[in-house]
């Protein structure tokens, strides 16, 4: 009787290693954790900063913007923890993979039929006290989805219509729904992601170029259509701000003057942390879209590349994490969240910087927003579960080796 317990336990532990008590299955990529802590805690400290004066004159105490990130900072870092250790096979289950996808389409909708508009922009769901962005959904949704599928048919992603066109028109659906409200950077941010992820998961290279060309037009028509359709005119007014930053400096290119000079004030060192002039509300959009332009400003040259050198070194390692994923499913899901952050972080650079038109992104772990961080978080979280499961392999196979050595004793 003992024995057959014993033995029904061995084959538990080669089965299931890592929910056994006690069994450490693998360590997080530690680089990537302390890449991530120091992103968010540069974040919060800046954001404070550049958050400061704005949120005095909106009637607030000085101190709200950074008490509230920092709220939405620890759920984001225990949803983060707990999901490092949900085996993220899970979300390989087709009610989750489609759900991730189907439900911000809904919510999506939803937004467009009776969301909250702000500056013309109709993005918000607002349920009593709580407003998100369904578009935050969707940049994990379109990842889990893409990754669900491409591993289900790929051994048919060689082929135009099982290897592009599902995918195109999945992305052409998110695609029209978000530009509906109108949001222009998390379309070019949805579609760059899912683009990638297609491109990783074997789509051939000249179909590939065509997905590209094809990508680009849309974006140009789009771009096109909207800068004359009535209601659109903002679009043009970003465009020609961005060809000209000084045209109209106290007008429609004011945005775009201040940033630039947040910048050059900064210098090689800046001008010290909490010393920024541009925060006291000349810039707008300090806390959000613009925050980076109060790290050049407070911490000049070398505090902004040292951001940028943390988001480059958080993306190679989630590539490295990619690279040793387990299976395909987890190779695209590491793919696609670090895309996501080195993407988004790369365009809001581009943008305050002005080498691209103002789009209206944020910076991720640095603009306030508390959906979108705890999302982001969320993000991580899973990329550090797969790094675990990196180790597991080996783990089954000590394992393996130590009970068929006792056996045969």
């Amino acid at each position: 009787m003992a024995e057959a317990v014993r033995k029904k336990k061995e084959r538990l532990s080669l089965r299931f290693p890592f929910v056994q008590k006690g069994v450490r299955y693998g360590e997080v990529d530690v680089p990537f954790f302390l890449t991530v802590l120091a992103l968010l805690v540069m974040g919060i400290i800046m954001m404070f900063s550049a958050s400061y004066a704005w949120a005095i004159a909106e009637g607030y105490d000085g101190t709200y913007y950074a008490v509230e990130q920092i709220k939405t900072g620890v759920i984001g870092l225990v949803l983060m923890y707990v999901l490092s250790v949900v085996d993220y096979r899970i979300y390989r289950t087709p009610l989750i993979a489609i759900g991730s996808y189907v439900i911000p389409v809904i919510l999506l909708i939803l937004v467009l039929v009776a969301g909250k508009s702000v500056k013309g922009a109709q993005r918000w769901l607002v349920i009593g006290s709580f407003n998100f962005q369904p578009s935050e959904l969707m940049k994990i949704g379109i990842v889990i989805f893409f990754a669900y599928l491409i591993e289900m048919n790929y051994d048919r992603m060689g082929k135009f219509r099982t290897g592009i066109m599902p995918y195109l028109l999945a992305l052409g659906i998110v695609a029209g729904l978000l530009m509906l409200e109108p949001h222009l950077s998390c379309t070019i941010l949805i579609g760059l992601i899912g683009i990638t992820l297609i491109w990783v998961g074997g789509a051939k290279v000249k179909h590939f170029l065509i997905l590209i060309l094809l990508g680009i037009g849309a974006i140009i028509g789009i771009v096109l259509f909207l800068s004359i359709y009535e209601g659109y005119g903002y679009i043009q007014t970003r465009i020609e701000s961005w060809l000209d930053p000084f045209s109209d400096s106290q007008g429609g290119t004011w945005q775009t003057c201040q940033s630039l000079i947040a910048i050059g004030s900064g210098g090689l060192f800046g001008l010290g942390l909490g010393e920024s002039r541009q925060k006291f509300l000349y810039l707008p959009e300090t806390k959000n879209d613009f925050v980076f332009s109060i790290v050049c400003e407070e911490l000049g040259f070398v505090g902004a590349l040292t951001v940028v050198l943390l988001f480059a070194f958080l993306v190679f390692r989630g590539f490295r994490i990619a690279t040793q994923a387990q299976d395909k499913f987890g190779m695209l899901l590491a793919v696609g969240f670090t895309m996501h952050i080195g993407l988004q972080a790369f365009i809001n650079i581009a943008v305050v910087s002005n080498l691209f038109p103002n789009t209206g992104i944020s910076l991720p772990f640095f603009s306030y927003g508390g959906t979108a961080l705890i999302l982001q978080l969320a993000e991580m979280g899973i990329v550090m579960n797969i790094s675990r499961t990196r180790y597991k392999a080996a783990y089954t196979e000590s394992r393996r080796k130590k009970i068929s050595a006792n056996a045969e004793a």
